[in-house]
């Protein structure tokens, strides 16, 4: 017997929407992409086009209200996350909401709240949990590889990678520079990898050395450097209440050799990176260096999509679920008023 058709509406018709959450919808069987809502109607109708989508709106509500929808991707920019989730939420359907979960933690409480309160599901587009690299080193961690973990290092660092499209650089509309865009996904990462313990307390420091100023290398294009109010360099020191500590490093630009995008997990009884997967152990008074070899390769926003139609075929949780991403939202706010402040603050 066929599965009962599920019916996706898109919220914001950019990069995302069309490069990620679009093409692995329309790769699913028995989903329809049916609407898609922008505020500039000419993309929106340019999507649909693309993508055979039969319904166009540019006013989120009205998508919202629409009873054949089951399921909406919030593809906006940050600031735009928490209000179309609630209502997608309170309008009844289940929600996949891009990184990260909102501004901030004050708004990611009040989405993971609309979730609860309708028992709708909320999942939040950590889409590189699903890689094939994660997805190995995962496995080795949660078969007790690592034994009692201690310690993680997580960076995502650019040379000259500041963004000159979208609203990357405004605070006002994104909340933060590369800490919440870049950052949070290898925080989200690595706190997956241990199973997400209490953070108690995090001191750090943002700064802001090269975007504002003009005359400096833009590797992607320049930005606009007037506008640019957000950090360009972040770093944090989280305590966890299982005694473990983890560092956090992030940065659209930063006088180093080369990017880099990676964490690094140790344990007592081995160690993990991200990038290139491998497990650094011992046997027999001998160190090994242990490399996963012939992963599947998978499209990680697709198989994002499909654990989401799956979570909601089958009526179980989403892998990505916002309460998960509400502790990566907290621990991100409380690096950004340690700066502020100039002191180690409580979670």
């Amino acid at each position: 017997m066929p599965e009962k058709k599920i019916r996706v509406g898109i919220i914001g018709a950019g990069g995302i929407a069309n490069n990620a959450h679009i093409p692995g919808y329309v790769k699913l069987p028995d989903v329809e992409v049916f609407a898609v809502c922008d505020v500039d109607e000419a993309r929106a109708k340019k999507t649909a086009e693309q993508f055979n989508i039969p319904h166009v709106f540019t006013d989120y509500r009205k998508l919202c209200a629409v009873d054949e929808i089951q399921a909406v991707s919030v593809c906006t920019p940050n600031y735009l996350h928490k209000d179309p989730t609630i209502l997608a939420l309170r309008s009844g359907k289940h929600v996949l909401c891009e990184k990260p979960l909102a501004m901030n933690s004050r708004e990611g409480e009040a989405m993971v709240k609309a979730a609860k309160e309708t028992g709708c599901k909320l999942q939040v587009g950590f889409n590189l949990r699903f890689d094939a690299n994660a997805v190995a080193i995962k496995k080795l961690v949660d078969a007790g590889a690592l034994g009692d973990v201690y310690y993680a290092r997580t960076q995502a660092l650019r040379r000259r990678g500041i963004p000159h499209w979208g609203v990357f650089g405004q605070k006002h509309l994104q909340g933060g520079g590369p800490l919440i865009d870049i950052g949070v996904h290898i925080l989200d990462l690595t706190l997956h990898m241990i199973g997400f313990p209490k953070p108690v307390s995090v001191s750090g420091m943002a700064v802001t050395k090269f975007g504002d100023k003009p005359n400096v290398f833009g590797a992607w294009g320049q930005w606009d450097w007037k506008t640019f109010t957000v950090e360009d360099f972040a770093s944090g020191y989280v305590r966890f209440e299982n005694g473990m500590t983890l560092a956090i490093e992030s940065s659209f630009c930063a006088n180093i050799e080369k990017d880099l995008f990676d964490f690094h997990i140790l344990g007592d009884k081995g160690g993990v990176q991200y990038s290139p997967p491998m497990l650094f152990t011992e046997q027999n008074m001998t160190l090994l260096n242990v490399s996963p070899v012939m992963m599947r390769p998978v499209q990680s926003h697709h198989e994002e999509v499909a654990a989401f139609i799956d979570a909601i075929r089958k009526d179980k949780p989403v892998p990505v679920p916002g309460e998960q991403a509400l502790v990566v939202t907290k621990i991100i706010d409380g690096i950004y008023k340690s700066s502020q402040l100039g002191k180690e603050v409580r979670i």
